[in-house]
């Protein structure tokens, strides 16, 4: 045995305790050779005044600051998103990789993963929702070109969300479809539902964070959906509900952010309010990929949402083929619940 092979099967043996191994550089992918840690964006040309806008300066963004600080403290006191988790960076770029929707880093953020999943959801694009949803490059998104199409995790996930619904509560057969969004975030998918979708009556965006309230204006004004796609501060969403009717409330990827007695707070209010259907889709990683409904500190808040009424009626892989789950980008559960 050569000096080097005997020098690589020692170390290996040693870095096999800490679940590691040497492989040559040949043997690897492109995008095997490095990893995406840290927060990230494609560099691009803003829209005019975006610029200026998106700062943590504006006096708007200062106003929800300040109203959300003395909000119910069981309900904003944060679990992740603290003043620092989103930088000046993030929040003009607030469609790259960060702590809105992670795209570079997490389970098979990589472009075989992206390819595998783009194919797997043409598959069954009954709706022909690739052709009426497109992406571009605004707000430091990272895209794939993949079947002469850019593909983003945005058009992925959210393409899939809709299909999940549409499997279980058939919602492009719905009039005047109400919808209410959770930790909605910068309004990704409130943006591609109403393009999806045009009988949906309105769709109610909210978040217990501030500037994610800030910027989920600022992009649904610029993508022209704010007659039907309206951002509720938080402080607001309880007189809102009272006047405003809903059939399904969505979480995408926030009550797993939350404390549970957040958790119970929103839940409370869905319960009066009597909001009949309840999407959730917890975050996959280190969680056994979702299939439980866990917070990032390991709390489970399945009991929360059973004890306000709620009963599960549906849960399913994000992919329901074995293999796309286990290899495409970000595998996850959806979980949907009817009131009793």
């Amino acid at each position: 045995m050569g000096i080097k092979k005997h020098i690589k099967n020692s170390l290996n043996s040693l870095l096999k305790r800490y679940d590691h191994e040497i492989i040559a550089s040949r043997l690897l992918y492109d995008w095997q050779k490095s990893f995406q840690r840290r927060s990230s964006y494609k560099k691009a040309k803003l829209p005019e005044g975006a610029e200026d806008y998106l700062q943590q300066k504006n006096p708007r963004f200062r106003e929800l600051r300040e109203k959300y600080s003395i909000f119910n403290q069981d309900v904003t006191e944060p679990l992740v998103w603290t003043n620092n988790h989103v930088s000046s960076d993030d929040i003009r770029n607030f469609r790259g990789d960060n702590a809105f929707v992670w795209q570079l880093r997490g389970p098979n953020m990589n472009i075989m993963s992206y390819a595998l999943s783009t194919y797997y959801i043409k598959a069954i694009d009954n709706l022909c929702l690739f052709d009426k949803l497109a992406e571009d490059d605004y707000f430091g998104i990272f895209t794939f070109l993949i079947d002469d199409q850019p593909i983003s995790r945005d058009l992925l996930d959210s393409i899939i969300e809709i299909y999940f619904l549409e499997k279980h509560l058939n919602i492009s057969r719905w009039s005047n479809l109400k919808i209410l969004d959770i930790g909605a975030g910068y309004g990704r998918l409130a943006h591609r539902m109403v393009n999806a979708f045009h009988n949906i009556d309105y769709y109610l965006c909210t978040d217990a964070v501030s500037i994610s309230t800030f910027i989920s204006e600022y992009y649904l004004r610029f993508r022209n959906v704010h007659d039907k796609a309206k951002v509720i501060p938080l402080y607001d969403i309880e007189d809102v509900l009272t006047n405003h009717s809903v059939d399904i409330a969505i979480n995408v990827h926030s009550f797993s952010e939350c404390k549970v007695s957040a958790i119970d707070w929103w839940l409370t209010v869905l319960e009066r309010n009597r909001i009949k259907y309840l999407m959730i889709v917890p975050n996959s990683l280190n969680h056994g990929r979702g299939k439980l409904l866990l917070t990032i500190d390991f709390q489970d808040f399945l009991d929360v949402v059973e004890w306000h009424g709620y009963k599960l009626i549906a849960k399913e892989p994000k992919y329901r083929d074995a293999t796309v789950q286990e290899y495409g980008i970000n595998p996850a559960y959806h979980y949907l619940f009817e009131l009793c």
